[in-house]
């Protein structure tokens, strides 16, 4: 049996069209022609390892958007219920760089969830809450880079992983 083939829209690379793959797509044109992000901006299936029981897990972030080369937004694109994958992608915010990328969200293209990733707090619902480029420009301007605290680092680990397990088709 042979899986639909989608192009990713931002690689130009040919992708199983499986699990949240038509979310994804739709999110990711979205960041481009209606919040004005360049494709370069924007890095797909951005790898990411944890260790649970002293054993690698290995995952990736659907998509991190960059502005002037800083991560900006972690973005997990899901098929079900985007509450249900918020503390997945808060976690994986904290952990996939030496700083915390600021904003965590979770998205089926038709909504999504907006959170602070220092504070853990959700800061904005749906769509028109997604900031454009130009306002992500001016919010970078006033954050200043935090790196997570190594005592959570462990415990984050393990959210991320739990929460990463119960994905479909990813």
């Amino acid at each position: 049996m042979t899986l639909d083939q989608i192009t990713d829209y931002i690689t130009g690379k040919e992708i199983d069209n499986v699990g949240a793959e038509a979310s994804r797509q739709i999110f990711e044109k979205f960041l481009v022609q209606t919040k004005g992000y360049a494709k370069t901006d924007i890095r797909v299936d951005v790898p990411l390892t944890v260790q649970f029981k002293g054993e690698d897990y290995l995952s990736v972030i659907d998509l991190i958007v960059s502005v002037e080369d800083r991560p900006f937004m972690a973005i997990t694109c899901v098929a079900g219920s985007i509450g249900s994958y918020e503390r997945e992608i808060l976690a994986g915010a904290r952990l996939i760089y030496d700083h915390i990328i600021p904003f965590a969200v979770s998205t089926d293209a038709r909504s999504a969830m907006i959170k602070d990733s220092i504070t853990g707090k959700t800061i904005g619902q749906g769509l028109d809450a997604i900031p454009d480029y130009s306002q992500a420009r001016d919010l970078l301007k006033k954050i200043e880079p935090i790196v997570l605290d190594p005592d959570k680092r462990s415990g984050e680990m393990i959210i991320y992983r739990s929460f990463n397990l119960e994905k479909v088709n990813k």
